[in-house]
């Protein structure tokens, strides 16, 4: 299957088609109370059924279409293991400290003083969003009182009319900065149950319904992010159910930019959320051509500048023709503002193939963005990123200071919306279902508590160290049975998945991109064993000079690069860091193809620290050979133009090491192939 058949296979399903391919799928019945678990038995559906509701969770009032996954409020969810790690170092880190480094979160702010000294803009928002977030999955009380800080400024400050925040966007027409206020507000709302979110957010679409046309998303970010309004929009409406906000959401869209005509910008982050606007506007129009417009936008970006591992597509900070190689950038903002969508996509669709795209980002591309303590971050990364350095020339669309790491607001926008990759992923773990079930969609080590079937509350311990091991153990924590749906995502990469239910091997052949659904009357103590194999493959890049990237699962290698870390600012507790090589980069490799697992060799190690994405740290290795090619050489400061493969090499075969993409500062991941004897 070519990769465009890839990404988007399953597409046709999503539409009003789901609940007739759902039943063709058939499988034989689940077990009922009293049967022995040797009797239970589990079936493969390609997205969610549809024909029943669900009693608990909120999710698509009529007439938006019925959806698939629901989210369940902040708190259901509590992250464990490695991931809890990362917000904790959130929170200690950069963003739990973001005060003290930017000059958008001081008291002159706007969204405190209504603008007599600092207008305030996008920043503030971006972060509160991911800030409060964490706060409330930490259950850090610290977090949440100040946050609550923010929150209240902005709603004490909403006008009569119903506009809200610093007047100065208001004279602008500019509704943006109050699109990110909007996701804030949601997720307190979830957090607390504060009821006077719905009159506040109420207010304010009536004041943006009031907007003249012509000057509703006049211009700029908001033209074309009018589908995160949109999404803000169909939550308050399935919260309230106010016909009205039906009539907004078709202005919105209406006055967005035409997404269904392809990307509409070269702007990185632009394409990363705008993308998904059309099938946002789909559970409303109901028609499957905004659906497909989404799977177009997304391809039609990937096919050309996406040619690379890691999830990512060149756009630093935009796309330009011919500038595609894996040397070529992208913003922090959009690996976030990419795995939002992908969240978002998954819970209108249910098509599995966004939750890999989603893992694919966090595991591989997110991690490196910021140093290990997240206590500093760059605006720009790179799949082959050699020295992190503050040279003035690069090959990057953008000029300044561009890689090295810094806690300060060098990087006006990244440092801020970072804040919220890692809280909204653990957020989107596990997903309520139809006919009140639950689906783990994304893994990682945590617990999920959540009413499902008649009404009882249920916990689901998820103990695993996906994504670099294997199995996912999942142990049901129940005060009495009960019978509940429960899916199980089959990433995509992923041949001979099994199934085991109490220690009984359940007979489930379930293809890539896919769940495995068990329907049975669940007991205390119940254990679900997934496991997924992990295959060593490889991905030739014809658009990359034939070169290669190795990956494990839902991981991508890159060669291990010694690092010389260089404080070049900052403070002794908060540094600005150069990074520069101190082993060579420009490497070949020396791989079979046809049979990768031939040439590496896995090598495995216990996640002994909290930072598993860390170089010294990696819980993987593969062990390898390549070969220097002296021609492969910096350009412009950053690892130069790949050599088409096969390079011939007169240099020695030489061990190499591969590491998670994500455990590396430093990386070349995709390599150019050489030859295994040497040629002169």
């Amino acid at each position: 299957m070519d990769r465009r058949k890839f990404l988007l296979a399953g597409g046709a399903t999503l539409a009003a088609s789901t609940v007739r391919a759902n039943r063709a799928l058939g499988g034989t019945p689940a077990s009922v109370a009293g049967a022995s678990d040797s009797a239970a038995q589990a079936r493969v559906v390609e997205t969610p059924p549809l024909e029943a509701g669900n009693r608990f969770y909120v999710g698509n009032r009529a007439p938006l279409l019925a959806s698939p996954f629901l989210k369940l409020p902040i708190g259901a969810i509590e992250p464990r293991g490695w991931l809890r790690q990362q917000l904790a170092l959130m929170a200690k880190g950069m963003t739990g400290r973001l005060a003290d480094h930017s000059m958008y979160l001081h008291p002159t702010s706007g969204w405190l003083t209504r603008g007599e000294k600092d207008p305030g803009w996008e920043e503030m928002p971006y972060w509160l969003r991911g800030f409060g977030d964490l706060g409330y999955l930490l259950k850090d009380e610290e977090i949440i009182r100040e946050a609550r800080r923010w929150l209240e400024a902005a709603l004490s400050s909403q006008q009569e009319d119903g506009y809200f925040g610093p007047p100065l966007n208001k004279a602008n027409d500019d509704l943006w900065p109050n699109m990110l206020m909007l996701n804030a507000f949601q997720s307190y709302y979830e957090w607390s149950g504060d009821k006077r979110i719905f009159a506040f957010m109420s207010k304010y679409s009536r004041y943006e319904l009031s907007i003249p046309r012509e000057k509703l998303l006049p211009g700029s970010w908001q033209k074309v992010r009018g589908g995160d309004n949109l999404a803000s929009v169909y939550w308050l409406y399935n919260r309230t159910g106010e016909p009205w906000l039906l009539e907004l959401a078709r202005a919105i869209h209406e006055r967005t930019a035409d997404w269904t005509s392809g990307p509409q910008t070269q702007h990185g982050v632009n394409n990363a959320q705008g993308f998904r606007e059309p099938a946002t506007y789909y559970q409303q129009a109901a028609d499957r051509m905004f659906l497909a417009a989404t799977e177009r936008n997304y391809a039609a970006l990937m096919d050309e500048y996406g040619q690379v591992p890691g999830g990512m597509f060149a756009a630093d900070e935009n796309w330009r023709v011919g500038c595609t190689g894996p040397s070529q950038a992208a913003e922090t903002c959009s690996m976030v503002e990419f795995m939002h969508s992908f969240e978002m996509l998954l819970k209108i669709t249910g098509n599995p193939i966004w939750a890999d795209h989603c893992e694919n980002v966090a595991f591989n591309s997110l991690p490196a963005a910021s140093t290990a303590d997240l206590k500093a971050l760059h605006y720009l990364t790179a799949p082959n990123l050699v020295q992190c350095d503050p040279a003035k020339e690069h090959v990057f669309d953008n000029g300044g200071y561009l890689l090295p790491y810094s806690p300060r607001v060098v990087y006006r926008c990244c440092q801020h919306n970072v804040a919220f990759g890692w809280p909204y992923f653990a957020e989107h773990l596990w997903l309520a279902t139809p006919a009140n079930g639950l689906a783990a969609v994304l893994y990682a080590p945590c617990a999920v508590e959540a009413q499902v079937g008649h009404g009882v509350r249920v916990r689901i311990e998820e103990k695993t160290a996906y994504p670099f091991d294997e199995t996912v153990e999942f142990t049901v924590k129940s005060r009495e049975p009960v019978q509940f749906p429960l899916l199980l995502r089959v990433p995509g990469w992923c041949e001979g998945s099994s199934l085991a239910v109490n220690g009984q091997a359940l007979p489930v052949h379930a293809s890539p991109k896919s769940y495995m659904l068990i329907e049975r009357a669940w007991k205390d103590g119940d254990r679900v064993t997934l496991h997924l194999p992990m295959k060593i493959t490889s991905t030739t890049w014809a658009k990359q000079a034939n070169a290669v990237s190795v990956n494990r699962g839902p991981l991508s290698y890159s060669l291990k690069i010694g690092q010389r870390w260089e404080r070049i600012g900052g403070t002794e507790e908060w540094p600005e860091l150069a990074v520069y090589p101190t082993t060579p980069w420009n490497v070949g490799l020396v791989v079979d193809k046809a049979n990768p697992a031939a040439s590496l060799q896995v090598v495995k190690r216990p996640i002994v620290a909290g930072q598993p994405f860390d170089l010294d740290t990696a819980p993987l290795e593969l062990l390898g050979k390549g070969r220097v090619i002296p021609q492969w050489t910096l350009f412009k400061n950053c690892a130069g133009p790949l050599p088409p493969s096969p390079v011939k090499s007169a240099q020695p075969a030489q061990d190499i090491t591969l590491v998670p993409m994500g455990c590396a500062r430093l990386r070349v991941s995709v390599f150019p192939t050489v030859e295994p004897r040497s040629r002169s």
